[in-house]
């Protein structure tokens, strides 16, 4: 018998001055059963950076030909391509045909940089490929923010991030590697 997915419930106010994006979102998070929280509040975190009333949490884990977030257009074309973690070159390129714009970000610590060194070569030729780096201290006090409902508020403001729930409160930058 399959283990279910585990429901989260977000509430995410975002105000991204750098875009001049004002937007509440009531957010539905299935966590696969391999998903870790730290994993699923970065995916959170990507929503939050590249909030739009179009963006759409994927299969993320449980397909390979689907990303952890997409944007379609009106006729289906894929516009954003959002995926977390540290994915194969193969995936990457392939997404990178399907989309317009792909979307990584990075977490895990020294594991980001191993992963780097060993993909960059192949990754610098995808034009439309952006990578980030979520700093390790950033990716753990999300994990802790993690709850089955969530009340939220995200600022962005000349690149730095301020996200904050009742208890915690996390100040951070992207570090962007491509």
């Amino acid at each position: 018998m399959a283990i279910k997915s585990t429901v989260y419930k977000a509430e995410l106010q975002v105000s991204d001055m750098d875009r001049h994006y004002y937007q509440s979102h009531n957010l539905t998070l299935a966590q696969h059963p391999s998903e870790t929280d730290e994993r699923m509040m970065v995916r959170l975190l990507a929503f939050a950076l590249n909030a739009d009333e179009q963006l759409a949490f994927g299969a993320g884990l449980s397909a390979d030909d689907e990303p952890d977030l997409w944007q379609k257009d009106l006729t289906g074309a894929i516009e954003k391509w959002i995926d977390v973690g540290l994915p194969e070159e193969k995936l990457l390129r392939k997404a990178s045909g399907r989309a317009e714009q792909v979307l990584l970000y990075c977490y895990g610590g020294r594991t980001v940089d191993i992963w780097w060194e060993r993909s960059k070569k192949e990754l610098l030729k995808l034009d439309n490929l952006t990578v980030y780096v979520v700093p390790q201290e950033a990716s753990q006090l999300l994990a802790q923010m993690a709850q089955r409902t969530m009340q939220l508020s995200c600022t962005i403001q000349d690149g730095e991030i301020m996200l904050a729930d009742d208890n915690h409160t996390l100040h951070t930058r992207m570090e962007r590697l491509k």
